[in-house]
């Protein structure tokens, strides 16, 4: 049997928790990573038929059934990943009822899953049937995003455009855009759902006065992604600060953006 803690998912999880708490991006026990696993992988560093316990859940994940995920904890910091994976990170199986998980690593302080868990699910379900690669959803509070949610207007396309003029590589990154849903209760089911429906769509979803949703086919891509929307918020923000746009990228300039890069953005929000 392998290390576990030399197994790569895991050392990304280490990795990548560390630089979001650096970054103030997921303050005290905020945030939550879920990462989809292959199943010949994980059985090279755990026991698979050992079962730790078994956890319920609020809803069906039927579609994630026998899947294998590596999951940040509840009420857990993500500065002390590092320092204690087996605590603050746990490998789960969703069990054949569909309804429950099974703890098969982690958590050794008995503590359980991210309250997030249904909402990253959900949202798992609609990314694999947009890309069956998708592994990663990832939630933190990207500081300047979520001030934008207090003084943009709160629909897609505006909040979108603005985020594309800001820097020229957010076309580029996700010429698909940001999906802005309102302020909804975190753990419900209700915004799971909502999640979920947006994730048809985006690989990017804005939690108004919370934070934001992205997924990938990689953690590296999926934090990338965040990161560059984060960028183009910080740099609204001294726009804003500085008086206001004055000029900007203009539609001809991003039409041949998109030409150059083979990116086709929303149809919805702009026209090629």
């Amino acid at each position: 049997m392998k290390n576990i803690l030399q197994y790569k998912p895991v050392q990304e999880m280490i990795e990548v928790t560390s630089n979001l708490y650096r970054l103030g991006w997921d303050e005290r026990n905020g945030g939550n990573i879920t990462y989809l696993l292959e199943e010949k992988d994980v059985q090279e560093v755990i026991d698979t038929k050992k079962i730790i316990c078994n956890i319920p859940m609020s809803f069906d994940g039927q579609a994630l059934a026998g899947k294998y995920f590596l999951v940040t904890g509840s009420g857990k910091y993500f500065k002390n990943v590092k320092s204690d994976p087996e605590n603050n990170l746990g490998i789960l199986r969703v069990a054949e009822d569909a309804h429950s998980v099974d703890l098969l690593w982690g958590y050794s302080d008995g503590g359980v899953p991210t309250s997030e868990l249904p909402a990253h699910f959900m949202s798992h379900i609609a990314r694999l049937e947009v890309d069956p690669e998708n592994k990663v959803v990832m939630h933190c509070h990207a500081t300047h995003l979520l001030a934008m949610t207090f003084t943009h207007e709160l629909t897609s396309k505006a909040f979108s455009r603005t985020l594309w003029e800001m820097c020229t590589e957010c076309l580029v990154v996700f010429p698909e855009g940001v999906s802005v849903l309102p302020w909804l209760i975190p753990g419900s089911n209700e915004i799971g759902e909502a999640t979920a429906d947006a994730m048809k769509n985006f690989r990017l979803v804005l939690w108004s006065f919370h934070g934001v949703y992205g997924a990938g086919r990689s953690i590296d891509e999926t934090f990338g992604l965040i990161e560059t929307a984060e960028k183009a918020a910080e740099v609204y923000t001294y726009v804003k600060a500085q008086g206001g746009v004055k000029q900007k990228i203009s539609d001809e300039n991003f039409k041949e953006l998109a030409k150059q890069f083979g990116v086709t953005p929303n149809k919805d929000f702009f026209k090629i």
